[in-house]
């Protein structure tokens, strides 16, 4: 499990911002669980090297979300898309209790076929 879900959206959304190689420990760090010790014994710098680099990677990825909003827009967008689906089974709902409209069954289907390939 990741220390920091947060971080590894963050990471997710900006990583290819950062340098290859505070990319790499930010990785290390939140996606594979690797401890600072770990870490800096794979890449031969020091335990406090690595916490360094890890705590300035983290700040940039904080101030770029902070600037651009990717994360933000996404979880909005998700929602919304959300409450479509939600939205449109409930119409599925009632157009079967009522009679059954083809067509209202055709567009809540479509409704629903959009919003999944956009939260894809």
């Amino acid at each position: 499990m990741a220390k920091d879900l947060e971080m590894t959206i963050l990471l997710d959304f900006y990583g290819d911002m950062l340098t290859p190689k505070q990319r790499d420990f930010l990785d290390y760090y939140y996606n594979q669980d690797y401890s600072l010790a770990e870490i800096a014994a794979n890449v031969g710098i020091t335990r406090q090297g690595v916490r360094d680099a890890i705590k300035r990677a983290e700040t940039q990825l904080t101030e770029m979300e902070e600037r651009l909003k990717l994360v933000e827009r996404f979880r909005e967008v998700k929602k919304g898309l959300d409450e479509i689906m939600d939205c449109a089974t409930k119409i599925s709902a009632e157009n079967r209790k009522s009679g059954l409209s083809r067509e209202i069954n055709d567009l809540t289907v479509r409704i629903k076929s959009i919003a999944i390939s956009l939260s894809e």
